[in-house]
């Protein structure tokens, strides 16, 4: 009988049964997917925020539909940044967290700024989105979906970025999605060998793209690819549960890195878009959303999300069960990382109270959830923050 439900943890498989059935898969499946997920419940609820609450810094979100807003954390006061657009997921923080990437109300064109709206830059008058590649090179994508990199000198690459979804930062492997058959295919590529035939590792096969069990991120330093694909099969949910696999396309190494079957039974991992995966900065950690499926429809049927943590280093996954949403379709609220990678921001509803969206604080630590602000506006897909990093 299947034992549903948060407050429910059954033993796991041992490490020979997922090896073998790793190797059977052709997926490396390390010993770390088989140990048990650990629970993080304070026996607290949400907390005010404190004068001395750390870490500091300036969240982005939004509290109205016009613009995009500073959360100042050591202040504790908030603010609209004139002559910007709320902006979801094509608004990108820099790696040392002390830029962002913008569209311009003016006329459209991206820019970048500090997190305060300080020191305003014009980036490029022609894009859909541009993110950071490096510390000194921006990624370009067109409204025509090609793409090139500009370095800080201005000398544009032009990439081969047919079909290619994520493009690795710092690197050449892009996640491609094309069609095979009846079906959309996933695959990882490399964009300077892809038509050269009879050169090794040229692609790395990663399996169907299957709606809600397909989304993917790059690891900050570029080395591992984390994507969501479809698991062990569910007898009584009807439906093969998502896991967490990862490839690293150096070497062309692939790993199972979650087990969440043998605790939940069968599960959707985020939701429908795909890049929601949420690295932290460091590259130790993997946070996501873990929604339990009743039934074979990944849109009905379903539990409550809950956020989990994969630790790259130690293969843990920690469950916290401090807040969890029924807001979880299409998608649940979207994952921030601290600089320091100890917390995680996130837009989140309480029944019961007036608040609206509150914009809450996850202490990875201790599993204690704190309302930083609330009235955040559901502006692009949610009420999301946008970035959380260093003030000036």
């Amino acid at each position: 009988m299947r034992q549903n439900g948060w407050d429910k943890l059954p033993g796991w498989l041992c490490p020979a049964l997922i090896a073998a059935i790793g190797l059977l898969l052709g997926v490396v499946s390390p010993a770390q997917a088989a140990q048990p997920i650990i629970r993080l419940c304070p026996p607290v609820g949400i907390q005010p925020r404190t004068a001395d609450f750390q870490p500091g810094g300036i969240i982005l979100t939004a509290f109205d539909r016009d613009s995009l807003w500073v959360y100042n954390i050591d202040r504790g006061s908030r603010y609209p940044l004139p002559e910007t657009n709320p902006c979801g997921s094509n608004c990108h923080l820099s790696p040392d967290a002390r830029w962002i990437t913008y569209v311009s109300a003016l006329d459209q064109s991206y820019a970048r700024m500090r997190l305060d709206g300080t020191e305003r830059t014009s980036l490029v008058r022609y894009a859909s989105d541009v993110e950071w590649w490096s510390a000194d090179t921006l990624l370009v994508w067109t409204p025509a979906r090609t793409a090139y990199l500009l370095p800080a000198s201005g000398e544009r690459e032009v990439l081969d970025v047919r079909g290619v979804a994520k493009i690795q930062p710092g690197g050449r492997w892009g996640l491609i999605v094309r069609q095979d058959g009846d079906h959309f295919a996933r695959g990882v590529i490399n964009l300077e060998l892809r038509d050269m035939p009879g050169i090794a590792q040229q692609f790395i096969d990663l399996g169907a793209d299957v709606p809600y069990f397909n989304d993917a991120a790059w690891s900050p330093d570029g080395q591992w690819l984390a994507y969501v694909a479809p698991g062990s099969f569910d007898m009584q949910a009807r439906i093969a549960g998502g896991e967490i696999f990862a490839v690293r396309p150096a070497d062309g190494t692939r790993a199972q890195w979650t087990d969440l079957n043998s605790t939940y039974g069968a599960v959707r991992i985020n939701g429908r878009t795909s890049g929601d995966l949420s690295w932290s900065p460091d590259g130790t950690r993997l946070a996501f959303w873990v929604i339990e499926l009743l039934g074979p429809d990944p849109e009905g049927s379903l539990g409550a999300a809950m956020i989990h943590i994969f630790d790259t280093r130690t293969g843990e996954v920690t469950a916290y069960c401090g807040f969890s949403t029924d807001e979880h379709t299409p998608n649940p609220p979207r994952l921030i990382w601290s600089p320091d990678s100890t917390h995680l921001a996130l837009g989140g509803n309480v029944p019961g109270d007036d608040k609206g969206y509150l914009l809450l604080a996850l202490d990875t630590a201790t599993g204690i959830f704190t309302q930083l602000s609330d009235g955040i506006y559901p502006t692009l897909g949610g009420p999301n923050p946008v970035a959380w990093g260093y003030a000036p």
